[in-house]
């Protein structure tokens, strides 16, 4: 019994000394340091963190925000730690001296290493084969990045563009000619379009007052909003309406907004890369691998019933597709009607079957 009381009291010490938890002021340390290396180009550690946040789902939504901010997503922020430390290796001093590399302040790298390593050293043969299946594909850094827009910033930018000289236009968008004293009124040289084409700050609006406060009032109209069978389903509002850049938003409460494309081409900067017009193989090559969906001319044809487990997996990616090329019905017979469909299936590259529209929901 006296041996038993000197063990535990031997392994008590050894016990307290794991770290559990990160203190807050380390939390945004690590946070802000991540933001900082994100900006810069081809920085190999962010941009392997990155990547990964993308294909495990991790990051949400938007790569991007979840990035720059990382300490507000507690899962992101833990697995954020867990790529570096397998950036790393699975090394602790490796790890470490990462970490010093990114700039942390001295005080939150041994916290932080200790922290890593308990959390994931039961994982450390999965991450290294994971490691291996992930460097296969991979393609190197994309970093580089700006922060995500504000509301009013980019309200500032297409006020600016609005206001300039001389810009292109499409629809109700804004137009502009120039004329020197009293000689004849001529076009200038089209100007580059400066207005912002970001779509992130679109699922923090939470009223049509910020959408015309960052568009204008000329660009967004109110319209119903319609589902697949035809019926409304409350109130949506269109930016740039009538024009190839025409962007649904709807208000869904506490259940999040939804941006819908269904124009192309398009200027806007959608989520994963996905537009209105993207080609099939376009598509299963985001998702990492084929899906499943809805026979076309039936109930929610041309639907996207299922990822299949791929990367669009519970990521609120809603996508309709349409076949371009139906003329031979030897080949479309096979993709209609009441059934489920791969969306490997040979018929379909026949059919050039291209995205006809595509939504992203994001809570609140």
């Amino acid at each position: 019994m006296k041996r038993l009381f000197i063990l535990v009291a031997l392994l008590v010490p050894v016990v307290l000394t794991a770290q559990t938890k990160l203190s807050q002021n380390i939390v945004d340390d690590f946070s802000a340091r991540v933001a900082a290396h994100y900006q810069l180009p081809h920085d190999s550690i962010t941009g392997y963190i990155a990547e990964q946040l993308t294909r495990s789902g991790n990051a949400g939504l938007d790569i991007d925000s979840t990035v720059f901010d990382l300490k507000k997503d507690p899962v992101a922020f833990d697995a954020a730690l867990k790529y570096l430390y397998q950036y790393s290796d699975c090394n602790r001093q490796r790890f470490i001296t990462n970490l010093r590399s990114m700039g942390l302040q001295t005080n939150s790298v041994f916290p932080i290493a200790t922290y890593t390593a308990n959390k994931y050293k039961g994982e450390v043969k999965a991450l290294m084969e994971d490691k291996t299946d992930f460097l296969a594909t991979y393609t190197g850094p994309v970093t580089g990045k700006k922060p995500p827009a504000t509301i009013a910033e980019v309200a500032a930018a297409n006020q600016a563009a609005a206001t300039a000289p001389a810009s292109t236009s499409s629809g109700n968008e804004s137009t502009a000619t120039t004329a020197t004293g009293n000689a004849e009124a001529t076009t200038s040289a089209p100007a580059a379009d400066t207005r912002n084409w970001e779509v992130r700050p679109l699922f923090q609006v939470r009223t049509p007052e910020q959408l015309v406060e960052m568009y204008g009032v000329n660009n967004v109209t109110q319209h119903d909003a319609i589902n697949l069978s035809g019926e409304k389903e409350g109130e949506a509002y269109l930016i740039y309406p009538d024009t190839d850049n025409e962007l649904e938003v709807q208000f869904d409460g506490e259940n999040g907004n939804i941006l819908t494309f269904s124009h192309y081409p398009s200027k806007w900067k959608s989520p994963y890369g996905i537009k209105a017009g993207d080609p099939l193989d376009k598509l299963i090559k985001v998702n990492g691998r084929p899906f499943k969906l809805n026979a076309f001319e039936w109930t929610n044809g041309g639907m996207v019933s299922s990822w299949n487990g791929g990367a669009l997996e519970g990521k609120s990616v809603i996508v309709i597709l349409k076949a371009n090329n139906t003329g031979d019905p030897k080949q479309y017979d096979q993709v209609t009607g009441d059934k489920i469909l791969r969306s490997d299936m040979p018929a379909l590259k026949k059919l050039d079957v291209v995205i006809e529209s595509v939504a992203f929901k994001a809570a609140n």
